[in-house]
């Protein structure tokens, strides 16, 4: 696994040097100034000898580019710099700030165009710049981005003229740099507010300790009848001279597994709703199932941690991409967010078997297992329900299943048309087969739901504290 990288993307900065084989050109204003020189062809109609005044003219302004270019600060006067000011999170915009430092004595204007890749935003932005002489500028652009993971952005082209507009330079600034696009933090962090604000937390400030249930330790007290013979504690019956029983009570701390279903069936992408003037800039956003359920995942997370819980995570497609065993704290959930920043769709139907596998060789006590994924449409009983059906046997299962809501939307609309109504009948047949496996799973004893994307985080959070307050493990 590669080390935990910071949040927030690090500052990155360098001197521009020349770009192509000759970095200087004619400004806007040089054309201009040219063509002004043509006026003398009015006069010289009467008076030939104006014709040299023509050529005079053009010969002054010939002088003036070169010693505007001459002035002007050289690419290795130049300084570009990009930074942060918070992570990129998927599908929530974020800025970008340019910083670009002029160290020579002429002011510029300049035109800066950063190389981005299209997961973080459609169009490379140009930004416009006033930079003052031995001083600096700085500009900002937005970008969404599209997809999590490690995403590279190149270098930095400039473009910028002096005050006259009779020439110009270009320039590239070596500011390459790979950043992380994590999942939905915000999400996560809002649903620890809710558990915060719940009645979660009073429930575990006033827990009625259960006696003689569970196996964590509480107090010592004298043998009684009735008392199990291997809940005596020797050592302290030595110390005391008379036997002594050990008490105890409910796990506070339980394990709670996350398990990430990455194949082909969540790659299926969903609308995701953006606000108004961030659609107008960057357009429809669509993401897959799978960064839906990345999200519900750092939630789960996010609040099981706060409840004093041991996480652990379990991502796999074809083969398993993250096995990150059971752990608590900000370090831990950390490296539950790096992982869960790289764990990529894949083409292919995931291996249910192997991850059942490694999380029963992993997990030996009973735990809570999440289960997110999704299932196929065939007459028999697809792979990964069996698989929850038998980890039911050891652990407390929560099987999620994610619906397309295209398919759902059709199964209850109204058909108008013949074609509508063969439509609607197979989305019909298709919720129904869904519902039936579901409530066999229930069946058995496993907490089976059939969510849309949007619910999945907020419905396995409040499902995960019922289950705590309940105190089923």
């Amino acid at each position: 696994m590669n080390p935990v990288q910071p949040l927030i993307p690090t500052e990155v900065g360098a001197r521009a040097r020349p770009l192509g084989r000759l970095p200087f050109g004619f400004g806007p204003r040089f054309f201009v100034m040219l063509l002004l020189g043509l006026l003398w062809l009015v006069p010289a109609w009467w008076s030939p000898r104006l014709i040299g005044a023509m050529f005079l003219w053009d010969f002054v302004i010939v002088l003036a580019f070169v010693s505007d270019l001459l002035r002007m600060p050289k690419p290795e006067e130049m300084e570009a710099r990009r930074s942060w000011e918070v992570a990129p999170e998927l599908a929530r915009p974020c800025e970008v700030t340019l910083t670009i430092r002029n160290f020579a004595e002429t002011a510029v204007r300049c035109f800066a165009t950063d190389e981005t890749p299209v997961a973080l935003r459609t169009a490379p932005p140009t930004l416009e710049l006033v930079i003052p002489a031995k001083g600096a500028s700085r500009a900002s652009y937005k970008i969404l981005p599209r997809e999590r993971g490690d995403h590279r952005l190149g270098r930095l082209y400039l473009r910028y003229l002096s005050w006259l507009g009779l020439a110009k330079r270009w320039a590239v600034a070596e500011i390459a740099q790979t950043v992380r696009v994590l999942p939905d933090i915000q999400q996560a962090r809002q649903h620890a507010l809710y558990l915060i604000r719940s009645r979660q937390i009073e429930m575990e400030r006033r827990r009625r300790r259960q006696r003689g249930h569970g196996r964590e330790f509480e107090s010592l007290r004298d043998y009684q009848k009735g008392d199990d013979i291997r809940d005596i504690c020797w050592t302290a019956t030595a110390r005391r001279h008379q036997l002594t029983t050990r008490i105890f009570e409910m796990e506070r701390s339980q394990v709670v597994w996350i398990v990430l279903d990455a194949g082909r069936l969540l790659r299926a992408e969903v609308q995701q709703e953006l606000q108004q003037e961030v659609q107008q800039e960057q357009g429809n956003l669509r993401i897959s199932k799978l960064d839906y359920a990345v999200n519900a995942a750092l939630s789960l997370a996010q609040v099981a941690t706060q409840c004093g819980d041991r996480v652990g995570l379990l991502a796999y497609g074809r083969a398993i991409q993250f096995n990150l065993a059971a752990g608590r704290g900000a370090l831990h959930l950390r490296s539950i967010v790096d992982c869960l920043a790289q764990v990529r769709p894949e083409a292919s139907e995931a291996d249910h078997s192997r991850a059942a596998r490694v999380l029963l060789t992993e997990q030996s006590r009973r735990s809570l297992v999440v289960w997110i994924t999704d299932f196929a449409e065939t007459p028999t009983t697809p792979e990964v329900i069996e698989y929850a059906m038998q980890m039911t046997q050891r652990h407390l299962v929560v099987f999620s299943a994610m619906n397309q809501p295209d398919l759902t939307a059709l199964a209850e609309s109204m058909p108008q048309t013949a074609e509508e109504m063969y439509r609607h009948a197979a989305a019909l047949e298709v919720a129904h087969r869904r519902d039936l496996l579901m409530r066999g799973l229930r069946q058995r004893g496993v907490f089976a739901f059939e969510l849309v994307p949007g619910l999945l985080a907020s419905s396995l959070v409040n499902q995960y504290l019922d289950i705590k307050e309940r105190n089923l493990l």
